[in-house]
């Protein structure tokens, strides 16, 4: 687990990370519009990635449609012509992964892999893919191991690789987990096959033996989430690298 300049560098966690962009009622999370404000003050970008029924990848939060959309039902069920008709509450269209990191090419974008958890891979594929010709500076990260672990396998992987994790998963997020699968994230048995260059933890899980550990013996940064206020900030800050932020400017 020793960190390199290359799969760690400085800019991974140099400026405070905009949570899906910097959004308000005005600028939706994950959308360009969030990307382009957050980018106007410097900050890096954390934003979330998944697929469509047939393979296109689109910046998107929610398993489900109806929390940023009037549609109801599952994105996974939406191909990739459906993902593009569709319009958020605002009236702004989902960007492709191919728009978000055209407008992004000079911002430091650390973006995170959704997963059902369910052994499908092909969004890390997907990924890879993708990010062939994108000369910005990226890093990905995923709760799930599995898709991490694909993009580690390839042989001189030029990104950043991260794990999401947090200190339990007994949350509704993960009612579909066995306790076996449980037990194994939250004591990060995965390290072998996924050998993260950075960490992105709870904030509320701080501090934590893992993130230490990490810190201390690997020069493993460890970026912290979701922050709300300057006043956790300054706490999160003691036990972490750099805050990922909403709802307040840094």
């Amino acid at each position: 687990m020793r960190t390199t300049e290359r799969n760690a560098p400085g800019w991974l966690t140099a400026r405070p990370i905009a949570h899906r962009g910097l959004h308000d009622a005005q600028r939706p999370e994950n959308t360009t519009f969030a990307l382009r404000a957050a980018m106007a003050r410097g900050f890096a970008v954390e934003a979330d990635v998944r697929l469509s029924r047939d393979g296109g990848v689109f910046v998107f939060h929610d398993d489900e449609l109806d929390r940023l959309t009037r549609e109801t039902g599952f994105f996974r069920d939406l191909d990739t012509a459906q993902a593009q008709a569709l319009r958020l509450r605002g009236g702004e269209r989902i960007p492709t992964l191919a728009e978000f990191l055209r407008e992004g090419a000079d911002c430091p974008l650390i973006l995170e892999l959704k997963s059902d958890f369910d052994g499908d891979v092909s969004l890390a594929h997907a990924m890879a893919a993708a990010l062939a010709d994108h000369r910005g500076p990226v890093a990905l990260k995923s709760f799930d191991p599995a898709l991490i672990a694909v993009l580690r396998a390839q042989k001189d992987a030029p990104w950043p690789l991260g794990i999401v994790a947090q200190a339990d998963y007994d949350d509704g997020d993960f009612e579909n987990l066995t306790a076996a699968e449980k037990d194994r994230l939250a004591r990060f048995v995965h390290a072998r096959e996924t050998r993260p260059d950075f960490l992105s933890w709870r904030s509320s899980d701080l501090p934590n033996p893992t993130c230490e550990l990490a810190r201390a013996c690997a020069k493993m940064p460890v970026m912290s989430w979701t922050v709300r206020s300057a006043e956790q900030a300054k706490e999160v800050l003691r036990r972490a690298d750099q805050i990922v932020f909403e709802g307040f400017i840094p």
